[in-house]
């Protein structure tokens, strides 16, 4: 073996790769992580917790037919181990498990071959994997998976997500029973007796700290003794599921960092892996870069946050990564790019087409219109326009995509009707293109941006009993627990009204329609209504209401006009949405888009209600996020 090599072995069971800044151990064959050796600390992983130590990839799956987002966990362990490239300025290890009807029921039914990659003297390492189907596999479903780093509990108490989001962490230890008592669900937990002092009366869970994909490139923890960052960065979205606004975990308590490629999270079952018998696929998840840093002073710990963002940025700015072993990770030489313009017509706002100003612009395998947010299969490559509406995507791997886009400001999803095939070496140019929003006539009246969230209403203070410190007097303060039973503190008897004209949407409309709680673990279905006039209506014409929604979880929509119980009513979704968003506090999860036709001969001169019923009433999470209400008129109200 070369005197340079950064590689050794110890006994056979494990591999231990140096590259002059930091020590790695890993188990063999299996391609556990159990060490990571670094300015002076002999571990920075724990390895002493109950289930889950080191640092590993897992997954979460299930059989063929299960609509359940969770099943069996599946710490992927290898089966054989191999050094794909070993010189004195890299090495590439490889921890393959093979799969064979012996381990059905135990295992998943896929080949993984897992890939960690160390550079000399470089802070960190690099990760990724390749998941394959073939076509002698069984059907099953794949529900998760991800890298997870359980990080040691003595070291890292502090967490930073973004600049904002960022605190003293309680332990693992405030979770358990005594110190804490569990709430509505098992991952938020009330600290009654916490080990500091400091954070009793604070709730934890771990869902306050997601973040949409477009934003989660970096996040970790910091030790003050010896000042010392760990980080999880994410140079490139290509290979998660759900698109930009999709939205997973980042860190949390144990201390614990994800970097996680397959979740249902926010979205429900659309976004479960199904896969039938024999279905051949294949995919590369990641490289993901995991990266270490250190200052001389612990006056100056914090500061390892602004230089793994430095880093972060450096990462991405390298994508893709040149040194790959790997044939199914393609350079840079090997990928095509995409360029063009967005426009958006909509006369009733302009005579001239409007420039698509920070649109989210993306390339996706084919399907309809908005269909990229539950696909979960293929890659997806994702930018955004100028103030002009000129965008271009780079370093798109070769195949068959459609190009998809949601503008601000704007409802609904564009499309552009011609699939777009990409070839390495080559610049598609598309000039122009036209998005028509849905749109019938002019607004009477509108609740709300169009902008796929609901942030932009009454989002009330949390209950003093369920605080996080870190959201009070915060942007996102949603994010508190237990906002959906709010709803009942504000209308403990009657719902919400709103009259167009005389209201304000962001102090009287609330952010989630849910259910009233009327008992224990007992509920009842809420109607609201929005009143409004309407001048000289045609009674001959057609209106148009738009219900733009940015979340639903198991409700059934209902719409009538001046009678709640009109039956049928203009509008009944049937039981819809699993994102369990309200819940998880996001303030959005699958975007859905409904028109409803009002007859103008249904409509009266003085004032009119439409009523709109959640009329599923089993669970304090079912409910409806409003991302935008529009009344539109015929062309008769053109003034």
């Amino acid at each position: 073996m070369p005197a340079t090599t950064m590689l050794s072995y110890v006994e056979d069971s494990y591999i231990v790769v140096n590259n002059g800044v930091l020590q790695i151990t890993f188990t063999n064959p299996g391609g556990i992580i159990t060490g990571i050796q670094y300015k002076g600390i002999d571990n920075l992983l724990e390895l002493n917790n109950p289930d889950l130590n080191g640092g590993f990839w897992d997954l979460n799956w299930s059989e063929a037919g299960s609509r359940k987002t969770r099943g069996k966990f599946d710490t992927i362990k290898g089966t054989s181990s191999k050094v794909i490239v070993e010189n004195e300025e890299q090495i590439e290890l490889s921890f393959t498990r093979s799969w064979d009807p012996s381990v059905q029921g135990e295992q998943a039914p896929l080949i993984i071959d897992r890939r960690f990659i160390v550079l000399r003297d470089s802070p960190g390492f690099y990760s990724y994997a390749i998941f394959e189907h073939s076509k002698d596999l069984p059907a099953f479903n794949l529900n998760t998976t991800r890298i997870a780093f359980m990080l040691n509990k003595d070291k890292f108490h502090y967490m930073a997500v973004a600049d904002n989001r960022q605190r003293f962490m309680p332990s693992a230890d405030d979770r358990l029973p005594g110190r804490g008592q569990q709430l509505a669900y098992p991952e938020a937990v009330l600290l009654v007796d916490p080990v500091e002092p400091e954070f009793k009366g604070e709730v934890d869970d771990k869902y306050q700290y997601s973040c949409e994909n477009k934003d989660n490139k970096v996040h970790g923890w910091i030790c003050f003794d010896p000042p010392v960052g760990f980080w999880q960065i994410t140079p490139s979205n290509e290979f998660r599921t759900g698109g930009p606004f999709k939205q997973d975990l980042t860190s949390h308590v144990n201390p614990t960092t994800l970097a996680i490629f397959v979740t249902s999270h926010y979205a429900g079952e659309d976004l479960l892996v199904k896969f039938e018998p024999g279905e051949v696929w294949k995919k590369v998840l990641g490289p993901v870069f995991i990266y270490v840093n250190s200052v001389h002073d612990k006056a100056d710990a914090l500061s390892l946050w602004d230089d793994a963002k430095e880093q972060m940025e450096k990462e991405v700015q390298a994508w893709p990564y040149s040194f790959p072993a790997s044939e199914e990770f393609p350079n840079c030489d090997q990928r095509g790019s995409v360029c063009g313009r967005l426009l958006v017509q909509d006369r009733y706002i302009d005579t001239e087409n409007i420039s698509a100003n920070a649109a989210y612009v993306g390339l996706a395998p084919p399907g309809d219109a908005g269909s990229w947010q539950r696909e979960h299969k293929g890659y997806q490559f994702w930018t955004t326009t100028d103030e002009n509406g000129y965008f271009i995507i780079n370093n798109i791997r070769e195949g068959i995509y459609n190009l998809y886009a949601s503008v601000p400001g704007f409802i609904g999803d564009y499309k552009y009707e011609v699939a777009i095939t990409i070839t390495a070496g080559f610049e598609i140019v598309l000039n122009e293109l036209v998005y028509k929003p849905p749109r019938d006539g002019p607004t009477l009246w509108e609740i709300g941006v169009p902008d796929r969230s609901a942030a932009e209403f009454y989002i009330p203070d949390p209950n003093p009993e369920y605080i996080n410190r870190l959201y009070v007097n915060h942007p996102d303060k949603f994010r508190q627990y237990g906002l959906w039973e709010r709803y009942t503190d504000l209308y403990p008897d009657k719902d919400l009204v709103y009259t167009v004209g005389a209201s304000d949407y962001s102090k009287d409309w609330f952010f989630a329609q849910v259910n009233r709680k009327t008992g224990d673990k007992m509920y009842a279905s809420t109607t609201w209504q929005i009143r409004f006039t309407i001048d000289n209506i045609d009674q001959a014409g057609t209106y148009k209401l738009r219900l733009a929604l940015a979340s639903v979880h198991h409700s059934d929509l209902q719409v009538r006009l001046n009678d709640p119980t009109a039956d049928p009513p203009l509008l009944s979704t049937g039981d819809i949405g699993a994102d369990n968003a309200i819940a998880r506090h996001g303030i959005h999860g699958i975007y859905w888009l409904f028109s409803v036709d009002i007859p103008g001969a249904q409509l009266v001169q003085e004032e009119n209600t439409i009523f709109l019923t959640q009329a599923k009433s089993s669970s304090p999470f079912q409910g409806i996020m409003y991302d935008y209400i529009r009344l539109e008129g015929p062309e008769s109200c053109m003034p």
